[in-house]
């Protein structure tokens, strides 16, 4: 039977959800003849159920697609001051600044922010600067071993390669490797380092200056200053470490050799300053005259915890850091490139060296706080940019947590016991050596109740100490110097443990002053791929310079009194020294505590 000569009342006759009364109807009208007049409702509640869903759905989608698209403007609008590009290069001008908080690692975070809060009362929610600009994180491991020294751990970021532990911008074999702040300059760039240690340390050395072994600070100091291959190439310094520029028999120099690097400074048109005056005639950056040279300690500045105190004669890092953005955007403002800036909070490897939890939450406060600035900077300036934040590698192993003895410890650490330390342990042994220089005569009794009132109780705040702490302090029964006494005395009441007094493994954050402004940040990183950003925000090849080094360096040989020639990057490496492989377990697995090891 075809189709449509199918029976009406075949039982396979399709139906639909109101074919029911319908067809109920079509019956009755066949069989009586009667035509039945058709509703005047011609689609039942099913249908407008089914097109109200329909338009909700639609509503629905259409409210969702204009949520996205709002907050996907507001994610890529950029406001005056911000720094991302699209494609694989940047274009136009543009501002980069750089800061690596030496030493610092997560638990340092932690650290500092639960001593804040307690501090100023703050809510447990309340949280860091650095803390909301989190990205990502890097690994560390350098050439010659799976835990790296600052030098190449600066040589990582400053020349996008991994070196040997010591190296300077130099690679395992031998050749210097051209770095991102030479490349910057040499584009038309204004560049600048910023620390709070000697300027001479191997961080900032690593952007400027080429050596084959981190202790060559004699040697640094002159590169720095335009005595290189590729001439100055930074327009401004500021930090620590002016007794490598004296000449030697100068008081305050610590140089080897007579050379007075000032001098040859000033020789290549540097302006310089040297004190806390000298650096207020800056007036934030808008009075300085580029290039500058500004060293306001003979050595370190001191720890934020004992500048506080003294502020009428060091500079924070938060005001060098200020000066420095202030002085390079006005040097910039009519060029067609921006600038590069390298800011460190140097001293919070030091704090970590030392085991020094107090002296550690100021300095990475006073870090916190120049970050803060930068970003500010930022979004005020008309240039675009960007802030990156990272360390270079942790020191000491930190942990919130210490077991004091042999019984199952107590989850606990108790901020409040940093909160009451006035000054860092290496002040306090400081104060002790210039006590028994100036009281040589001076008896046990009156020894220790200097060390007990004076630094103990003062200084530290403890007023619980041990008679064995006191012993140690007192005759010298501990091998380590006064000032780890001084620290573990606080790290045991606080509870906060180290597992080292060197550096270690630890992976290290990553900050940014916007997720979209370092894309390529975002996520686990090799520490090199941090070097890799710094080259390719500024739009700049290494290679070039790299190449120029090795045909110019020879020139700045050096020759001895014996007539011997001495390379431009100061001594050669030892030949037992590791460089190109990770070293390995040689047996010694208790060496001496002697402190120069």
């Amino acid at each position: 039977m075809a189709r449509n000569d199918e029976p009406l009342l075949a039982a396979d006759r399709p139906s639909s959800e109101n074919s029911d009364e319908r067809t109920i109807e079509e019956e009755d009208a066949l069989l009586t003849g009667k035509h039945k007049p058709q509703s005047t409702q011609k689609y039942g509640w099913p249908f407008w159920r089914e097109i109200g869903i329909f338009v909700w759905a639609v509503a629905a989608t259409a409210g969702v697609i204009i949520v996205a698209v709002m907050y996907q403007h507001q994610q890529t609008a950029r406001p005056p001051g911000s720094g991302s590009w699209k494609g694989a290069k940047p274009s136009g001008k543009r501002n980069l600044i750089f800061m690596v908080s030496d030493g610092m690692g997560p638990t340092s975070l932690s650290l500092t922010r639960s001593f804040r809060q307690f501090e100023s009362g703050l809510p447990p929610d309340d949280i860091l600067v650095l803390d909301q600009h989190l990205i990502g994180s890097s690994r560390t491991r350098s050439t010659s071993s799976l835990i790296t020294d600052s030098a190449a751990g600066a040589t990582a970021f400053s020349c996008g390669h991994k070196s040997y532990n010591g190296a300077i911008s130099v690679l395992p074999d031998h050749t210097p490797c051209g770095t991102v702040m030479e490349a910057a300059k040499r584009a038309g760039y204004t560049t600048g380092l910023v620390v709070t240690t000697r300027i001479t340390d191997a961080t900032p050395a690593c952007f400027a200056a080429h050596v084959n072994l981190r202790d060559e600070e004699d040697k640094i100091a002159r590169q720095l200053i335009g005595d290189h291959p590729l001439g100055h190439v930074v327009d401004l310094l500021l930090g620590g470490g002016r007794c490598h520029f004296l000449p030697q028999g100068t008081p305050g120099s610590c140089r080897a050799d007579t050379v007075d690097v000032i001098e040859m400074a000033k020789d290549n048109g540097f302006s310089y300053v040297h004190d806390r005056a000298g650096f207020d005639g800056l007036q934030v950056g808008s009075a300085v005259k580029l290039p500058l040279l500004g060293l306001f300690a003979q050595t370190d500045i001191p720890y934020e915890i004992d500048r506080r105190q003294v502020e009428d004669v060091y500079p924070s890092l938060d005001e060098m850091a200020k000066t420095a953005l202030k002085a390079l955007s006005e040097a910039t403002k009519d060029s067609d490139q921006g600038f590069f800036v390298m800011i460190e909070g140097s001293r919070i490897d030091h704090a970590g060296h030392g085991n020094d939890p107090a002296a550690q939450v100021h300095e990475v406060l006073a870090y916190d706080k120049a970050f803060a600035s930068a970003l500010e900077f930022l979004e005020n300036d008309d240039v675009p940019g960007v802030v990156i934040s990272t360390s270079d590698h942790e020191t000491g192993g930190l942990a919130t947590a210490r077991q004091l003895h042999r019984t199952y410890p107590e989850y606990l650490w108790y901020p409040e016991t940093l909160a009451n330390v006035t000054h860092s342990a290496e002040n306090l042994a400081y104060q002790l050596r210039d006590y028994l220089a100036q009281h040589q005569d001076t008896t046990e009794s009156e020894l220790r109740e200097y060390i007990k009132q004076e630094l103990i109780q003062k200084g530290l705040g403890v007023h619980d100490v041990t008679d064995a702490e006191m012993k140690s302090l007192i005759d010298h029964s501990d091998p380590w110097p006064a000032s780890y006494i001084f620290a573990d005395i606080v790290s045991r009441r606080a509870q906060s443990g180290w597992a080292t007094h060197g550096h270690s493994a630890a992976d290290v954050n990553i900050y940014a002053s916007h997720p979209r402004d370092a894309r390529k940040l975002i996520g686990n990183h090799e520490n090199t791929e941090v070097g890799d950003f710094l080259r390719d925000y500024l739009d700049l090849d290494l290679e070039p310079i790299t190449k120029e080094l090795l045909e110019k360096g020879s020139f700045f040989d050096t020759f001895a009194a014996d007539g011997s020639r001495e390379s431009w990057m100061g001594k050669p490496v030892p030949e037992s020294k590791v460089v190109d492989k990770m070293d390995h377990y040689h047996g010694d697995f208790k060496r001496s505590l002697d402190c120069n090891h």
